[in-house]
């Protein structure tokens, strides 16, 4: 099965530029290497010259990750890739992860292949020691089987976009990110969504690890407020539920939203009425 390792990047160069040694470490590589640049031209000069590089403008209102990620996988359809793997531009691969994820979708190639993933601490003035990864705890809150053990089923809304790999076949039945969602937030969730309504499940690839550099956040994520809130009314008028519940009540008990009369939903307390067209 012809592998493509997919990542979408705007800024974060230096992780970059770490996930590009970490690449070159893998085990068995992948036959294909695909960057997305979102709105930087930078990009093309960090990685090496084997890569295809596809370059798309920036979003009306955001950061366009999902049609990043529907253009990396038309790229590697384009190339002949059988095998789309994702990884987010902040995630160096474990040495195994293209491997693992090749030999999963040879037995369980109709369910969306997901390995587990670390946050790393901020990194020592010599980097991440790229030999040391695996001491580092897999997130708690979804399945990490051991390496070489695949679990099936779960719950859809533990899909993570930052580390997976699905077939040709099965991107094409889930039909890809609704690329109406632009900025933070909602469109892994809402891919997700999509598969679980179309008979596609999940399946977690013990082993297939993705270690997540460290870089500066805030909990709850308050420079995305807006993104949040756009893309939350947007899921919840697809799907009629609110994702990301735990930050919108973080938000709410900032003072920043409130729910709506009805209760459904949430509005922001100050600045613009957020709306979402019907397109």
């Amino acid at each position: 099965m012809r592998t493509a390792l997919i990542t979408v990047a705007h800024g974060r160069h230096a992780h970059l530029r770490r996930q590009e040694e970490a690449i070159a470490r893998l085990s068995q590589p992948a036959d294909q290497r695909i960057v997305v640049a979102m709105d930087d031209p930078g990009i093309a000069g960090l990685v090496e010259s084997h890569t295809t590089v596809v370059s798309i403008g920036p979003g009306s209102t955001g950061l366009p990750l999902a049609a990043g990620r529907n253009a990396g996988a038309y790229a590697a359809r384009a190339g002949g890739g059988e095998l789309l793997i994702f990884l987010d531009v902040d995630c160096l691969p474990g040495a195994d992860l293209v491997k693992l994820y090749a030999e999963a979708a040879a037995e369980v190639s109709q369910t969306l292949l997901c390995g587990p993933v670390a946050y790393l601490p901020p990194p020592p003035d010599a980097g991440y020691d790229l030999e040391d990864l695996d001491r580092h705890p897999f997130h708690a809150g979804r399945p990490a089987p051991p390496a070489g053990v695949r679990q099936r089923g779960g719950d859809h809304r533990l899909f993570w976009s930052l580390s997976f790999a699905v077939t040709g076949s099965v991107w094409d039945r889930v039909g890809g990110f609704c690329e109406r969602y632009q900025g933070y937030g909602a469109e892994d969730t809402d891919f997700a969504m999509l598969a679980q309504s179309r008979g596609v499940d999940l399946t977690w690839v013990g082993g297939a690890a993705a270690y997540h550099q460290w870089h500066p956040t805030s909990t709850p994520p308050l420079p995305h407020l807006d993104d949040i809130l756009r893309n939350g009314r947007l899921f919840a008028e697809r799907w009629g539920w609110w994702p990301m519940e735990g930050w919108f009540d973080q938000f709410a008990a900032l003072g920043l939203v409130r729910p709506t009369e009805d209760g459904a939903g949430w509005i922001r307390t100050t600045g613009p009425t957020l709306t979402v067209s019907a397109s």
